[in-house]
């Protein structure tokens, strides 16, 4: 072999473990990555059940998680008698987590190029379930979990949850058309205990009100239901006998709120 060869030989296998380096390293972090998610998505599962009994599996005994509203939790053994006591002493009301997808981040941590744990990011929201009524999109909040490898297995050892606050409102209601005479018969002035005076006006084949100088408009969903697309609000609209609407009664997350009686 000449030495031009020679030389070009050794680049060749040089480039050559470089290039099995790598796709070892991919596969390493493909691999830990599966893992984590898989576990991630069992840890979410006990929670949601309210599992207690396969809900400390997943951290480290000496797991550290750090609320923003509900202070410090240390040890493994405090994070299941707090999750018995404030999510799960009640059957009548859970708590349900879910990711906001798209959000979530996993980073290797590596020491010598061998991995031994990876940070956890994301979004997730959370929904209120009571017995008898539809799940109620409840808070949002930002999260970061430290998850370790030791002795070939993965715990969560440091967990953040941070930044909680109201859930941005997704309006899932139907607009309908309704005819500019058919809305006349909802327009007028109306008085409540909380609200006192509320003027429901039309504009642009819309029903309208003003709050504080604020304008907010009313879709029709049904032939005397309205509701607004900012928030969780509805306006029922309700007649007498005789076919003449009395009063209004506005809903909150499903709840009556206010209940306006017709002036003029």
């Amino acid at each position: 072999m000449t030495r031009k060869y020679y030389i070009v030989a050794q680049y060749a296998f040089l480039f050559l473990l470089g290039f099995t380096g790598v796709v070892k390293a991919q596969n390493a972090e493909e691999k830990a990555t599966k893992i984590i998610l898989q576990k991630d998505s069992l840890f979410w599962q006990s929670y949601n059940r309210c599992d207690t009994s396969n809900y400390s599996q997943f951290f480290s005994d000496d797991v550290e998680f750090y609320h923003d509203k509900g202070g410090i939790t240390l040890g493994v053994e405090s994070m299941a008698m707090t999750m018995k006591k404030n999510l799960c002493s009640n059957s009548d009301f859970r708590i349900k987590r879910e990711a906001v997808k798209g959000t979530e981040k996993i980073y290797m941590l590596r020491n010598s190029g061998e991995i031994y744990g990876a940070i956890f990011s994301g979004e997730h929201l959370f929904y209120v379930l009571e017995k008898g009524k539809e799940a109620r999109l409840d808070g949002k909040a930002n999260f970061t979990h430290l998850w370790l490898l030791k002795d070939g297995a993965w715990k969560m050892s440091r967990i953040l949850s941070y930044d909680h606050g109201p859930a941005p409102y997704i309006n899932k209601r139907k607009e309908i058309k309704i005819s500019e005479d058919f809305l006349n018969q909802f327009v007028g002035e109306y008085k409540g205990a909380q609200t006192g005076k509320l003027i429901i006006q039309k504009e642009n084949n819309l029903l309208t009100f003003a709050d504080n100088n604020k304008k907010s408009i009313l879709y029709p969903e049904g032939q005397n239901l309205f509701f607004m697309k900012e928030r969780d609000i509805t306006f029922e609209f309700m007649k007498n006998g005789k076919d003449k609407v009395d009063k209004l009664l506005v809903r909150e997350n499903g709840e009556i709120v206010e209940e306006l009686i017709f002036q003029k």
